[in-house]
């Protein structure tokens, strides 16, 4: 099987900064997309920022001029710098792309990494 790996998460005071990286578990093509999501708790897992291959992004609007999404062709590997952090960003963020896997295209997901903002 082919999956996500995310990794960067972790404890952090309002104001600060973290990276979160994630990148597929076995060499794989990734079709076209990828994106970051979170899920607070008690919350639904929510779309955070998307990239396109090409490199056009979008965020939803909570954490626009905060956040930046960004791709590493290459390596496979996307990228969440997050700035500016506020405690309402906790949550566990996940990584999503569809990976090329025995011959189909898989909607792949990470573990999470788990994101707390607090003082």
């Amino acid at each position: 099987q082919v999956q996500l790996v995310e990794s960067g998460g972790g404890l952090v005071q309002p104001g600060g900064s973290l990276r979160l990286s994630c990148a597929p578990s076995r060499s794989t093509v990734i079709r076209k997309d990828m994106a970051w999501y979170r899920q607070a708790p008690g919350k639904q897992r929510e779309l955070v920022a998307s990239i396109t291959r090409g490199g056009t992004t979008s965020y939803t609007d909570s954490v626009k001029g905060r956040f930046t999404i960004s791709r590493d062709n290459a390596k496979n590997t996307v990228y969440l710098q997050m700035n500016s952090l506020k405690t309402e960003d906790t949550a566990v963020y996940y990584c999503n792309a569809d990976l090329w896997y025995s011959g189909n295209w898989v909607d792949a997901w990470g573990q999470g990494t788990q994101v707390n903002v607090s003082s």
